[in-house]
C-alpha cells in the first residue's frame, strides 16, 4: 500500500464531503475500513498487473471530489447515436444533471440519491470486496436509484452518459443502483465521454438487483481519452429464473480497471458476460471478472475477446466459483487474444473452483498471432494487406459484437470498431 495515497485517501474521509444522515453508517464504515487498508499496492494479488496506486500517485494531486462543469444540451445531443430512440440520462462529472436528461413517461421510478436512502445501495457492491468501492462510498454525491416495477417491460433502451472532464485534483464519482423487479424488462446502454484530453480519474460503482424472472442486458462503451485512469466496479444479484447480460467494449484510455461480478442466488438463472478490448499506444486494461454459482440449474457464460498493439497491455483475470449445493451448473468462459506487436503484453487467468460433482464447466484462454495462411488467402483475391488484415480482426471481434442488444448501439459500436481496425492497426 502506498502511504502518500492512503494519506489522500484519508483526507477525503475526514470530511470533505457532505454528510447525508441516511447514508451516514456506510460512509462511516467505507472511511474506516480505506484507514485501514489503503488503497491496493503492488503486493496485492488482485492488481499484481495493474498498479493503480502507483499511476494515481503520478497523475492525481489529491482527492477532492470532483465539481459539475458547463455542459449544454448541445454538446449532450452531440453524443447521442444515430437513431437512438429512448430515454437518456445524463451524469456531469458524477452529478446526476435532470435538466439535461430527458424521460419519456416510461414506467420506471428514478430517484436521485442526494434525496433517497435505497435499501439495498451498498449491500450488493459491498465496499469491503474491493477498495474503490469503499473509496466511492465515501465520496460520491449525487448518483441515482432506478427501480423498475414488477411485470413492467421497457420497451426502448435506457441511455446513460458520462461527460468528464476534471483537474488533476479531484476525483469523480459516479454511483447508480438499479433495481428490476419480478417479470420485469429493461435494456441500458452506456457511453463515457472525455470533454477535453487532461488527465481524470473515474471511480465508479453500478449495483443491480435482477429480481424473480427479470431480464436485464446492459451494453458499455469505453472510448475515454488517453490520460483517463478509470475504475469500475459492477456487481449484480440474479435471482430465480432470471437473466443478465454484459456487454463491455473499451477501446481507450490510460488505465482501466473493469471489476464485473455476478451472484447468481438461485436456480434456473443464467448470467452473460462479453468483453472486447482494441488497444494501441500504451492503453492498459484489465478486466476483472468473477462469477458466483450457488444453487442448482444455473448457467453462465463469459467471453472476453482482445487485440492488442503497439506497447499496449491486457489483464484478463476471470473467475468462477461453484458452490456444493450449486449442482446441475453449467459454466463456459474463454479469453482469447491476439497480439499485434512483440511490445505487446497480455497477462490471463481463467480460474474455476468446484465444490459440486454434478456440473459442466470448462474456461480457458488462448494468445497468438493473425492467421497468415487466411491472410494469405485473402491477399491471392486481391485484398490488399491491410484491407485482409482488418476484415480477419473484425471477424475476430464480431463474435463480441453480435451480443450487443440494441440494433442502433451495435451499428454505432461496429463503425467504431472498423475505425479502429482499418487505422490504428
Amino acid at each position: 500500500m502506498t502511504t502518500l495515497t492512503k494519506n489522500k485517501v484519508t483526507d477525503l474521509a475526514l470530511g470533505q464531503v457532505p454528510s447525508f444522515n441516511s447514508f451516514q453508517q456506510l460512509r462511516e464504515n467505507a472511511q474506516s475500513f480505506l484507514r485501514d487498508k489503503g488503497l491496493p499496492g503492488p503486493k496485492e494479488e488482485e492488481y499484481k498487473f495493474t498498479s493503480i496506486s502507483k499511476k494515481l500517485e503520478q497523475s492525481i494531486s489529491d482527492f477532492s471530489p470532483a465539481n459539475t462543469i458547463n455542459l449544454s444540451l448541445d454538446r449532450v445531443k452531440s453524443n447521442i447515436f444515430e437513431g437512438f430512440d429512448g430515454d437518456i440520462i445524463v451524469f456531469n462529472n458524477g452529478h446526476f444533471e435532470a435538466e439535461l436528461s430527458r424521460f419519456q413517461a416510461q414506467p420506471y421510478e428514478l430517484i436521485s440519491l442526494y434525496s433517497s436512502s435505497p435499501e439495498n445501495l451498498g449491500k450488493i457492491a459491498k465496499f469491503e470486496r474491493d477498495p474503490f468501492v469503499a473509496l466511492n462510498s465515501v465520496s460520491f454525491e449525487h448518483g441515482i436509484s432506478i427501480k423498475v416495477g414488477r411485470n413492467k417491460k421497457i420497451e426502448k433502451p435506457v441511455l446513460l452518459l458520462f461527460f468528464n472532464q476534471a483537474h488533476k485534483g479531484q476525483v469523480i464519482s459516479p454511483r447508480v443502483l438499479i433495481e428490476v423487479e419480478e417479470n420485469a424488462e429493461i435494456i441500458f446502454l452506456e457511453n463515457s465521454i472525455s470533454l477535453d484530453e487532461e488527465p481524470y480519474f473515474c471511480n465508479a460503482v453500478t449495483e443491480i438487483k435482477v429480481a424473480k424472472n427479470a431480464h436485464v442486458h446492459y451494453d458499455r462503451l469505453q472510448n475515454e481519452n488517453k490520460k483517463a485512469i478509470i475504475v469500475n466496479n459492477f456487481e449484480t444479484d440474479i435471482h430465480r429464473d432470471a437473466t443478465f447480460t454484459s456487454v463491455v467494449v473499451s477501446l481507450s484510455g490510460d488505465m482501466l480497471r473493469n471489476n464485473l461480478s455476478l451472484n447468481l442466488l438461485d436456480s434456473g438463472c443464467e448470467g452473460n458476460m462479453y468483453g472486447l478490448y482494441l488497444l494501441d499506444g500504451k492503453t492498459h486494461v484489465d478486466n476483472h471478472t468473477n462469477v458466483d454459482h450457488t444453487k442448482p440449474h444455473a448457467e453462465s457464460n463469459e467471453l472476453y475477446k482482445g487485440v492488442l498493439a503497439d506497447r499496449s497491455r491486457g489483464v484478463f483475470n476471470g473467475k468462477i466459483f461453484v458452490r456444493q449445493d450449486a449442482q446441475k451448473t453449467n459454466a463456459f468462459q474463454q479469453n482469447n487474444n491476439i497480439l499485434l506487436s512483440e511490445d505487446a503484453t497480455i497477462n490471463t487467468k481463467p480460474q474455476l473452483e468446484i465444490w459440486a460433482d454434478d456440473v459442466k464447466c470448462s474456461h480457458g484462454c488462448t494468445t497468438g498471432q493473425l492467421d497468415e495462411e487466411a491472410l494469405f488467402y485473402l491477399q491471392a483475391r486481391g485484398i490488399g494487406k491491410i484491407q485482409a488484415k482488418g476484415l480477419l480482426l473484425y471477424a475476430f471481434a464480431g463474435e463480441v459484437l453480435e451480443h450487443i442488444s440494441d440494433k442502433n448501439f451495435r451499428n454505432y459500436l461496429d463503425s467504431l470498431v472498423q475505425e479502429r481496425l482499418g487505422s490504428s492497426f
